[in-house]
């Protein structure tokens, strides 16, 4: 991918090579630094640096928010996104779910941060279509291959930090130091104060939580007919209502608030005010089912899975889930364990094996249920949701884990369709 300049002695800038001749600078990244003598070799006298791409694009025309936490990343972006718009702010926001710009999906799903070049491109975009905010999500991945290097933050957030990853980073604690390190220099930043994990730098660092003193702290809540409360700022009070549902979401609706009052100074009043209209976000406990009650979540750790599942904890659930392929192992056992602590009865099936063998990954979740009475196993994903619709009974639950939106199944190297939402609803039909 090129990106075409007008005002430069180059006409182009790239990340990659082998798009190089005397035409085209290139973008010195962690990733492709050893390419610099290819580059060269092709044409190119000209090296960039992340810092010195910025200020060629001029970004810093636009105020950029960067989420980072293992869980809530996708929900809080969209939240944030959501409230800047209706507030009447020109927004834009990269993410899991894709690149959206003012409302409008502009491109589908790629990495939940793509690399430097890609990202400058699509906040150079935004600038052109009038955008004041640009709202992105920031994973692990990104932090430690620094695709977020050159960026200019205006806030950072932190919703949580639990175990993922550790297929890439080895270790927990890693984990956790890759997730700390975002937050270590001197810009402002907003900080999960009920996370025990946080490390950060203190200067500009802004808290919320429920638990502990912060900042943003919530005093009252209720999780009844969706998540409602009431914020306090310093002596300010404000309640707010939403129709999502689940604690970990009152997080995400808290950080979501804090993060646009901290950005846009706009009276917390107005900024509660709107948040009742955030819908949630697709694949996140999502109903697509009322009678009976079936629901649908991206949840694919064992934090994830707990946060949902207790958030139905009134309810008897009956969980589908698997796990990825080629992804940390060491979850697995503890994704069974935690379905098994708090579902009524588990089906357990496929994910995304990837390369791996199904039947062994779940085995490896197996290993964390000591009572398997309760289980119900088969690697036909489809097979699994039909079996649990057809047990359930009476005002029981169905909880599906694991993939949310996802409109595929990676099998191999394959991706074949599969939406757990459009299977279950089929299944409801012929049932």
């Amino acid at each position: 991918m090129k990106i075409e300049l007008h005002d430069q002695p180059y006409r182009y800038i790239s990340e990659n090579s082998k798009e190089c001749d005397e035409s085209c600078a290139f973008l010195i990244t962690k990733q492709n630094h050893k390419f610099q003598d290819d580059a060269r070799e092709r044409g190119t006298d000209t090296f960039l640096t992340p810092d010195e791409c910025w200020r060629v694009f001029g970004l810093n025309r636009i105020k950029v928010i960067g989420i980072t936490g293992t869980n809530g990343k996708t929900t809080t972006a969209s939240a944030i996104y959501s409230i800047l718009l209706d507030l009447g702010h020109k927004c834009a926001m990269q993410g899991t779910r894709g690149f959206f710009m003012n409302d409008a999906l502009v491109e589908g799903k790629t990495l939940t941060t793509p690399t430097v070049l890609n990202t400058y491109r699509h906040m150079l975009h935004a600038i052109q279509n009038g955008c004041e905010y640009f709202v992105m999500e920031v994973s692990s991945h990104a932090i430690e291959q620094e695709r977020i290097a050159g960026i200019t933050f205006d806030l950072k957030i932190l919703t949580n930090i639990t175990q993922d990853h550790l297929d890439y980073h080895a270790s927990i604690e890693e984990y956790i130091r890759i997730k700390n390190l975002f937050f270590a220099d001197e810009s402002k930043k907003l900080i999960n104060k009920d996370e025990p994990r946080a490390q950060f730098n203190f200067k500009n660092a802004f808290t919320y939580g429920v638990e502990n003193p912060a900042t943003y702290k919530i005093m009252a809540y209720s999780l009844n007919n969706g998540v409602s409360g009431v914020l306090k700022y310093f002596e300010e009070h404000v309640s707010f209502v939403t129709s999502l549902h689940g604690f970990f979401n009152l997080y995400n609706i808290t950080a979501a608030m804090a993060a646009v009052h901290l950005v846009t100074n706009e009276p917390l009043e107005k900024i509660t005010d709107v948040i009742e209209n955030f819908g949630g976000v697709s694949g996140r406990m999502e109903v697509v089912s009322e009678s009976p009650l079936v629901i649908v979540d991206f949840a694919h750790t064992p934090d994830g899975m707990e946060q949902v599942l207790n958030a139905l904890k009134e309810k008897e659930v009956l969980v589908v889930f698997g796990a990825g392929g080629d992804r940390d192992r060491t979850k697995r056992p503890l994704m069974g364990r935690v379905a098994s602590a708090y579902a009524k009865r588990v089906y357990v099936t496929s994910d995304n094996p990837r390369f791996e063998d199904p039947d062994t990954i779940i085995e490896e979740i197996l290993v964390g249920i000591e009572d398997k009475s309760n289980v119900y196993v088969d690697v036909n994903r489809r097979n699994a949701i039909a079996k649990a619709l057809q047990d359930r009974t009476g005002d029981e639950v169905v909880l599906i884990l694991g993939k949310g939106d996802e409109t595929s199944q990676i099998i191999y190297d394959q991706h074949l369709p599969f939406d757990d939402r459009v299977v279950a609803r089929e299944l409801l039909k012929e049932l």
